[in-house]
């Protein structure tokens, strides 16, 4: 057992847990005075992350990593079934929860999750089993390639609409399209669903209100510093007061109640006020590397299950740092997605962990696969 566990890919098991571990001291600096009022432990986050994201997500990362990736395969049809379920979940009475204004969560019993975590997961399997059943052309036939493709993607696109979480749609669209992509799609198709993206994405800003507000205030971030803009500016108070070596691990002055959401998407802002550009820069090198080990297992695959599926994580991680960090800088328009690995979200962490799991144990299962 110990060899087996040896043989997943080192690269991708170091940098992982490493994040984990940084991600673990970052939400204990910035989550505390939150939780101490909210709460009265000021310990409470760390707990949860730790307990129900880094704990299973290591069982998660081990267990799935010994698996045949290949098995995956055979489930593409119920995983896809059961990210349609979960999404629905949310709508039960009962069953959703709802916080601020989304109802992206369910609560059975004492246990609650986001089901769109989940279906990052289940839709990837679905995707790359798909892709990979059709090799080539007839993917990319109009009759029995785009239209089952978009038919897919558009069921997922429009429950994680109505919820709203925008954030999530985001990622597992944006992740599908580029699987689509790299399947050999034609440039054109891939611009022409990248721009129906960008014009749906318009049209959501323009019918919703508060999208709408939080638009403009990304092209205007001094607009109502007090009202829509106090989080965008807050965020950039404190990335700007960090400079290259931050104020000191701990010494954050935002996270004392004046920067909203420490615990979640504005983790990146204290992380940056508190330790500067320079560690910043670091915990962004640490993410490109894991991509880049993704993408050379992708590369590497013996088949195309698993190239899809090495890919598909990657893009994963990518989005999701890229649309956290770009609008906790101002370059994007909040989206309210986390950073992985270190914002706290237990059901985020754990599934990731499994996600990467598959992708680690693709070249152990590929020296033994000559077919």
């Amino acid at each position: 057992m110990l060899s087996r566990l040896r043989s997943l890919d080192p690269w991708i098991t170091f940098l992982t847990f490493g994040l984990c571990a940084f991600g673990l001291a970052v939400l204990l600096s910035a989550s505390g005075p939150v939780a101490m009022q909210r709460t009265g432990n000021s310990l409470y986050y760390v707990r949860q992350q730790f307990l129900f994201g880094m704990l299973p997500g290591t069982i998660l990362f081990f267990v799935c990593g010994l698996i045949d990736y290949r098995r995956w395969r055979a489930w593409a049809l119920p995983a896809f079934i059961v990210s349609i379920v979960l999404l629905c979940m949310v709508y039960v009475p009962g069953l959703g929860v709802k916080y601020g204004g989304s109802r992206s969560w369910v609560r059975i019993g004492g246990f609650q999750f986001q089901p769109s975590e989940l279906v990052k997961l289940t839709f990837l399997i679905y995707v790359s089993a798909w892709l990979a059943e059709r090799k080539g052309k007839a993917a990319h036939d109009t009759r029995t390639g785009l239209i089952p493709f978009l038919a897919a993607v558009s069921a997922v696109m429009i429950l994680l609409v109505f919820q709203p979480d925008t954030g999530s749609m985001v990622v597992i669209v944006g992740m599908a399209l580029l699987l689509y992509f790299i399947s050999g799609a034609p440039l054109m198709w891939f611009v022409g669903l990248c721009g129906a993206g960008f014009a749906l994405i318009a049209l959501l800003i323009k019918v919703s209100p508060y999208r709408a507000a939080r638009f403009m205030t990304f092209l205007h971030p001094e607009l109502d510093p007090q009202g829509i803009g106090y989080h965008i500016n807050q965020a950039l108070l404190a990335i700007g007061s960090g400079g290259l070596f931050g104020l000191g691990f701990g010494n954050s002055r935002q996270k004392f109640l004046y920067l909203p959401e420490v615990e979640s998407d504005s983790i990146t802002a204290v992380m940056g006020e508190e330790l500067g550009f320079v560690v910043m820069a670091g915990v962004i090198i640490a993410f490109g590397l894991i991509i880049g080990r993704c993408l050379m297992i992708a590369r590497d695959s013996r088949d195309r299950f698993g190239t899809y599926l090495a890919s598909g994580v990657a893009a994963w991680i990518g989005l999701e740092v890229l649309l956290n960090i770009g609008s906790m800088t101002g370059l994007m328009p909040m989206t309210g997605v986390t950073l992985p690995f270190i914002s706290h979200g237990g059901t985020a962490m754990a599934i990731l962990l499994g996600a990467l799991g598959m992708v680690a144990g693709i070249p152990r299962t590929n020296e033994r696969y000559r077919g």
